[in-house]
């Protein structure tokens, strides 16, 4: 089955209660996990699913159900949804046999449900699933947040990362552990778990490793090498790297070699918006935020750093002391360099690059000159500059740059230009007629002014300019 998407599914059980549905089970199990909805009549229609599609058909599309149900169990379709009529009156005593004999649940549409019904609603379920993990993803890292500014705080991580995922967690190498237990011997899953451990703590491992044994779900989380978090869970959701990753940062944070004293004190200062500089050294800094991946965990390994959090709607914030490059599958806003007391003008910088990266499709946006201009990407400023000074030659841009740089004065812009003022307001009256625009405006001149800022500067006046401009004060008649 290939990879599903990292979005909770929807029980098929839930979808069959929904009443004003009327689907009815007619074989196989009464349960699967469905991560979406596609409808088909190909005879093959394989290359077009992902895996845990609730795959939808009337039944036009062969009367040799056995293979056909074979093709949909190899691709790791979720069940198949037959609705009787057009085609059939009644589901195929052939088909649900085959899909008895291959555990494929088989549901019945009702002629009266539309497939549409049946997409929308299991599209609303996936929204209220999401909703409610992300709901418990905060609360459960504003829980190990807490936990970590406790006195004693290693271990209150812990318990609360293993109330949060409801399994077995396991430090090493001190080995404190906390949470259900794991059944001695069950089918491997201790070793298993060893195992992990030790890949993710030995010198260039990976940042995470997963593994299933005995029925668990296991992962593993290096600290810092040789320490290692480990996660045993009977079930896993799609919020649980991030739960556990966030954990995963701030045993690290606390389990640093610092002076005495000094980790949950740091952690907490931080955690409550104290002081960075008690905390992190000189830097630079630089904050970085990030959006589209699926491993917050791996990003803050493949930039350096252990300082990360995730909000509840998927964002990513880091602050790293290695100036940030791009990652694959993430988009990333970077701040200018800052020192510790300067991070939350750096995290404000960094939303905005963020909001660039995205507007324009870049892999990385990083903040560029304060003021107006650092607001807007360099390529997206240049474009609208261009399209709305486009009605003017360079003679009239001349002057209008001129103009707006002298405050509208007509003998200070003369003089610089070496014209004659009554020329000036010549060249200014036909930029506001080929602009369409009251030159009078405020507003107008302000976003005038940021363009001509922004275009692409012409060669110095030389031999030749005045006349050019003569041709624009004087057309020829025609």
């Amino acid at each position: 089955m290939r990879p599903g998407p990292p979005t909770p599914a929807v029980g098929l059980g839930t979808l069959l209660g929904e009443p004003e549905l009327g689907l009815r089970l007619a074989a196989g199990p009464p349960d699967a996990p469905v991560h979406g909805v596609h409808a088909s009549e190909m005879a093959d229609p394989t290359p077009y699913l992902l895996g845990g599609e609730l795959l939808l058909t009337a039944g036009a599309w062969s009367d040799a159900p056995a293979p056909y149900v074979a093709r949909l169990v190899r691709a790791g379709v979720a069940a198949l949804g037959f609705g009787v009529t057009p085609v059939h009156e009644r589901v195929p005593e052939a088909l649900a046999g085959a899909c008895a004999a291959a555990g494929l649940p088989l549901v019945e549409v009702d002629p009266g449900t539309p497939f549409a019904a049946v997409a929308r609603a299991v599209w609303r379920l996936m929204a209220e699933a999401r909703t409610r993990e992300l709901r418990r993803v905060t609360e459960a890292q504003q829980a190990l947040a807490a936990a970590a500014a406790r006195p004693d705080p290693v271990p209150a991580v812990l318990s609360r990362l293993a109330a949060s995922l409801g399994g077995h967690v396991v430090l090493r190498p001190d080995g404190r552990s906390a949470g259900a237990a794991l059944p001695p011997g069950a089918e491997g899953a201790p070793a298993a778990l060893e195992a992990l451990l030790a890949r993710v703590g030995r010198a260039g491992g990976p940042a995470t490793a997963t593994d299933q044994a005995g029925g668990w779900h296991l992962a593993a989380y290096a600290l810092g090498r040789p320490a290692a978090l480990g996660t045993a869970t009977p079930a896993r959701t799609p919020g649980d790297h991030t739960v556990a990753s966030v954990a995963a940062v701030l045993l690290t944070l606390l389990t640093a070699e610092r002076p005495a004293g000094t980790e949950a004190a740091g952690l907490t200062r931080l955690l409550l918006g104290g002081s960075a500089a008690d905390v992190l050294g000189p830097g630079p800094w630089y904050a970085v935020h990030a959006r589209g991946g699926p491993d917050p965990a791996g990003l803050a390994a493949a930039l350096g750093t252990v300082l990360v959090a995730v909000d509840g709607s998927g964002g990513v914030r880091l602050v790293t002391e290695r100036e940030p490059a791009a990652q694959p599958g993430w988009r990333l806003g970077v701040s200018a360099p800052a020192g510790p007391e300067g991070l939350a003008t750096a995290d404000a910088q960094a939303a905005r690059a963020l909001e660039r990266a995205e507007a324009s499709r870049a892999p990385l946006a990083r903040h560029t000159e304060a003021g107006l201009a650092g607001l807007v990407g360099e390529a997206e400023a240049r474009a609208h500059a261009e399209a709305l000074l486009g009605p003017l030659p360079p003679a009239l841009r001349a002057t209008l740059r001129a103009w707006l740089a002298h405050h509208g004065s007509w003998d200070r812009s003369a003089a610089a230009l070496g014209v004659h003022r009554n020329t000036v307001r010549q060249r200014i009256s036909r930029c506001a007629v080929l602009l369409g625009r009251d030159l009078d405006d405020p507003d107008t001149r302000m976003e005038l002014w940021f363009a001509l800022r922004q275009e692409v500067r012409a060669p110095a006046a030389g031999p030749g300019t005045e006349m050019a401009l003569d041709r624009v004060d004087n057309p020829p008649v025609t």
